[in-house]
C-alpha cells in the first residue's frame, strides 16, 4: 500500500517535495560541489569538524561516516558553546569546518563560524536560508535549495543536508559509486515516498518511550527519527548504535518498549541483525528494515545503495509521521513549546 499524503499539513507537503528538491540541489550546485572537491584534493585538510544543532547535527552524523569511510579523514563535532559561551578559539589550522543550518541565524553557530575562521579553518556552510547572516561568514556556501519550509519539524531540509554531505564526499573522493548514488537519489526518494509505515505507527499510538537503532551511515537517521518522535509525537524516543545498545540500554528492553531498527546493505548489517535478534529474544517488540526472524518488517527500497538507504528510510518515515501525530491527538504542524527558528547562545 502506498501513502496518500494529507496535503492539509505543511509537514506532509514538505516531506513530499523532498525528491524534487533533491533534484534541484543536484542540478543547481553540481559545479560548485565539483569545484570544492577539486580544491580539497589540491589542499587536503588534516581533519574535518562539523558544527550544527538538532536535525542538522544528525545530518552531520551521516556526513561523518561518509567522510571517514570514503576519505579516511577523522571527523569531530564541535560544540558551538565553546566559542559562544567560553569564547575559546580552537586551533583549526588545516581543518575543514562544515557548519550546517536551516535558518543560518542562531547566534551560537554564527559565533562558532567566526571563531573557526580565526582559528585557521576553511569554513564551508550548508544553509537553506540564503538571506541569513551565515553565508557571508563562510569561505564557501553551498545552499541546500530545499525551498521554504514552514513546518516546525524539519523534513526535506534534513534530507537535503544529507545530500549535501553525500555530494561533497562524492566530488572530493571522485568515487564513481558515490557520484552515481548522488544522481540516483531523487528516484530512490520517490520510491521511498510510496512505502507505507503507517501499520507500524499504529502500534505506537499508545507508546510512551521507544528505541531507534542504526549503525554507520544509518546512525544519523536513527537520531533524527528519535528527535521527531519527541518533538511531534511526545514519545520519548532514544537513538542508539546497534553496537552501543548492548552497553547498558539493553536493560530497558521488554514488551513495553518498542524498537525500530534501521539498516543498510553494508558491513554494519550483520551486527544490526544480531542486535535485533537479541532484542527479540528478550521479548522486545521490534520493527526492522532488515529481515530478522521474529521482527516485524519496516518497508525499504529494494537494492538501494547503502549510502542512500538512511535518506530513503527517513523519506518513508516522514510521509507516515503525520498519521501517528494525528492518531495521538496532536497538532501536526505546531509541536508544543517549539518554534521553527531556534536561536541559542
Amino acid at each position: 500500500m502506498t501513502v496518500q499524503p494529507d496535503f492539509t499539513t505543511a509537514l506532509a507537503r514538505e516531506a513530499y517535495e523532498a525528491p524534487s528538491a533533491a533534484e534541484r540541489q543536484i542540478n543547481r550546485h553540481r559545479r560548485a560541489f565539483s569545484d570544492l572537491g577539486r580544491r580539497l584534493r589540491a589542499q587536503p585538510p588534516r581533519f574535518v569538524v562539523t558544527c550544527a544543532r538538532g536535525s542538522s547535527d544528525h545530518a552531520a552524523s551521516y556526513g561523518k561516516y561518509l567522510i571517514e569511510a570514503f576519505l579516511g579523514k577523522a571527523v569531530a563535532s564541535v560544540g558551538p558553546s565553546v566559542a559562544s559561551l567560553y569564547d575559546t578559539c580552537l586551533d583549526l589550522r588545516d581543518a575543514l569546518f562544515i557548519v550546517v543550518s536551516q535558518s543560518g541565524r542562531s547566534p551560537d553557530l554564527l559565533r562558532a563560524v567566526e571563531r573557526a575562521r580565526e582559528g585557521g579553518a576553511l569554513v564551508v556552510g550548508f544553509v537553506n536560508d540564503e538571506t541569513s547572516p551565515l553565508p557571508a561568514l563562510c569561505d564557501v556556501c553551498l545552499p541546500l535549495s530545499a525551498g521554504p519550509e514552514v513546518s516546525v519539524a524539519a523534513t526535506k531540509s534534513y534530507i537535503l543536508s544529507g545530500l549535501a554531505f553525500l555530494s561533497l564526499v562524492a566530488h572530493w573522493s571522485q568515487s564513481e559509486d558515490l557520484l552515481d548514488a548522488v544522481e540516483a537519489l531523487p528516484t530512490a526518494l520517490e520510491a521511498a515516498r510510496d512505502l507505507d509505515w503507517r501499520p507500524v505507527f499504529d502500534s505506537l499510538v499508545l507508546a510512551r518511550s521507544l528505541f531507534v537503532i542504526g549503525r554507520g551511515y544509518g546512525l544519523g537517521a536513527a537520531q533524527e527519527m528519535a528527535l521527531k518522535f519527541k518533538e511531534t509525537c511526545r514519545i520519548h524516543g532514544e537513538a542508539f548504535s546497534a553496537a552501543e545498545v548492548f552497553h547498558g540500554p539493553l536493560a530497558l528492553v521488554g514488551p513495553e518498549l518498542p524498537v525500530l531498527a534501521l539498516g543498510q546493505g553494508d558491513p554494519s548489517a550483520a551486527t544490526t541483525r544480531q542486535a535485533v535478534a537479541r532484542i527479540v529474544g528478550l521479548g522486545g517488540i521490534v520493527w526492522s528494515v532488515l529481515d530478522v526472524e521474529g521482527a516485524g518488517r519496516l518497508p525499504g527500497v529494494p537494492d538501494v545503495p547503502a549510502v542512500l538507504a538512511p535518506l530513503c528510510e527517513l523519506q518513508s518515515f516522514y510521509m507516515s509521521l503525520p498519521h501517528l501525530i494525528a492518531a495521538r491527538g496532536l497538532p501536526v504542524d505546531a509541536p508544543a513549546h517549539l518554534n521553527k527558528v531556534t536561536e541559542t547562545l
